[in-house]
């Protein structure tokens, strides 16, 4: 039984075969004074049945195991005991498409299995999980907040302050769309992309904070959902509108005009000392650098900051942004330094994202 202490901390499940993950991820979960490992599963339903009885506020969930996988245990998990759900996926193409169909089906995000490896990186893997369990949690009951108090004011309606918005954005005629995202990404784009017009006449740029190998599982996993063509950029590629580019995991995209008037898509490890490759900041930039305020800037759920910079360019040149609103957010990060910042043109919902942008885009010549 927990003690008072640990009741007030993050109630973290750790589920995975291999007894040296378990010991690995609780180790590193539980440098944190705010978080406790509440108890350890060897297979999928090990891991479920203790969801059931203990009720953590996060799970880290493997997903080749015996008995039952990572993925059949995520849908018995988010089907009667919804909870935040952080994936420990092999950085290879097969574990790519299995986190790919992963955060399809409700997980928030994943951390590289890779961390068992004795390698400089371990101190930023370490981090980077702790961040997200932290980041994830806090978002979660700041909703569960949330809507406890919308289900006494009945009469709140956020979806419609952000429609009566959507005028601050007028049809200018965007030639480009810039589009940054990180934590809870693939969900939320599941969301957005499929639904976008195939009559949207311009390119459309997006930063998805991914390794190698998942960018380009998720791009080809859109483009089967998609009207747009949907495809992981290659270098010194042609611009064509009605494109959505994904930057590859790992690497910068950036634009580059030609003489003939050509655009064409760098893709490169430079700069080496971005925070983040692919960067949204280093993408938005290029962009506007070619297309000035008639790029359209997207700000999507995310931690941190990136894409603060961009939009602020932007906007400096009078151009518009549309941002993510923190209830449909998995992690209120990335928007909340724009709309805070001042610089955000509409905040809204997910789900009114295709309608937005469908609307101030599409038909444009």
């Amino acid at each position: 039984m927990l003690n008072n202490n640990l009741n007030r901390k993050i109630k973290a499940l750790v589920v995975d075969d291999s007894a040296f993950m378990r010991k690995s991820i609780s180790i590193m979960l539980e440098s944190d004074p705010e978080i406790s490992v509440i108890a350890t599963a060897r297979d999928g339903q090990e891991g479920y049945e203790l969801v059931k009885s203990l009720k953590p506020d996060i799970v880290t969930l493997d997903i080749e195991m015996p008995k039952m996988d990572g993925l059949t245990a995520l849908k018995k998990i988010m089907k009667d005991y919804p909870t935040p759900v952080i994936m420990v996926s092999s950085l290879t193409t097969e574990g790519a498409n299995s986190t790919i169909k992963a955060l399809e089906y409700g997980a928030v995000d994943f951390i590289p299995k890779e961390l068992s490896y004795v390698n400089v990186n371990i101190i930023k893997i370490k981090a980077d999980l702790i961040n997200k369990v932290k980041e994830i949690v806090n978002q979660k009951r700041l909703k569960d907040r949330l809507r406890r108090v919308r289900n006494i004011d009945k009469g709140h309606s956020e979806t419609s302050a952000a429609i009566n918005q959507s005028n601050n954005i007028p049809a200018i005629g965007f030639k480009a769309i810039g589009l940054g995202i990180s934590t809870g990404g693939p969900f939320s784009l599941q969301k957005v992309i499929p639904l976008l017009s195939k009559k949207i006449n311009c390119p459309i740029f997006i930063v998805q904070h991914m390794p190698p190998k998942f960018t380009k599982s998720l791009a080809e996993r859109l483009n089967g959902m998609s009207e747009l063509e949907v495809k992981e950029a290659e270098n010194d590629e042609i611009v064509k509108n009605g494109v959505i580019y994904f930057a590859p995991g790992g690497f910068h995209m950036t634009l580059e005009k030609k003489s003939s008037g050509i655009v064409t898509i760098n893709i490169s490890e430079e700069p080496l000392d971005t925070l983040h490759r692919p960067c949204v900041d280093i993408m938005l930039k290029s962009i506007i650098d070619i297309y000035g305020k008639y790029m359209l800037g997207i700000i999507m759920t995310g931690m941190g900051k990136d894409g603060l910079e961009g939009i602020k360019k932007l906007k400096e040149l009078g151009g518009y942004s549309l941002v993510q609103d923190e209830s449909t957010c998995v992690v209120y990060g990335m928007p909340r330094a724009v709309a805070d910042s001042g610089l955000a043109d509409i905040i809204a919902p997910l789900e009114k994202f295709p309608e937005i942008i469908n609307r101030i885009t599409a038909n444009e010549k």
